[in-house]
């Protein structure tokens, strides 16, 4: 599952998915969540058997399908963008048992600025690792200055960074297979 943090129609954060979607190892397959604008902000208050908004519901239904997520996302005020931290926070619970709760997650973040979204980045691995989810360690992906290296063209037109997003996404989709295999 790939949940990205831009709600941006042409959002380069959006482009990165879908390339890591091209890029899916044989046989694996993956899907680009797409209401994360939908979903209401987590309160404990409406986390509750017949009160969880309907958008929140959807989440988790497609997170639990999900065998490992996929995390993209750009920088906004230093940190990431807050409807991927409430994503992140529905996912979490119940805690301890979340649909985020032991499933391999890695982050691909970027931005226009030189840092590559790296705040972001390193939030939302901590985010996602407090929630339960098993960030992989070695497996790390920021990209700065996105407007110089991309232009108006599509990410996937980029050779480096297509060869850097597969090799994100094939980790990925390994980890996935060694925890359904074990």
């Amino acid at each position: 599952m790939i949940l990205v943090g831009s709600l941006r129609a042409d959002s380069v954060n959006k482009r990165i998915a879908e390339t890591a979607l091209a890029l899916l190892p044989k046989g694996a397959t993956a899907d680009v969540y797409s209401g994360l604008g939908e979903v209401s902000f987590y309160n404990e208050d409406i986390d509750v058997e017949g009160e969880v908004p309907a958008a929140a519901l959807d989440l988790r239904a497609a997170a639990e399908k999900a065998t490992a997520f996929l995390l993209v996302t750009p920088e906004y005020n230093g940190t990431m963008p807050a409807v991927l931290k409430n994503a992140i926070d529905w996912l979490s619970r119940p805690y301890g048992a979340g649909a985020v709760h032991g499933k391999p997650v890695a982050v691909i973040s970027a931005s226009p600025s030189g840092n590559g979204a790296k705040w972001a980045h390193d939030d939302a691995r901590k985010s996602a690792s407090i929630a339960g989810g098993k960030v992989l360690e070695d497996v790390e992906l920021t990209i700065g200055g996105t407007i110089d290296k991309f232009g108006t063209a599509h990410p996937r037109e980029n050779p480096e960074v297509s060869a850097e997003i597969s090799a994100v996404v094939a980790q990925l989709v390994k980890s996935s297979n060694e925890l359904v295999s074990v």
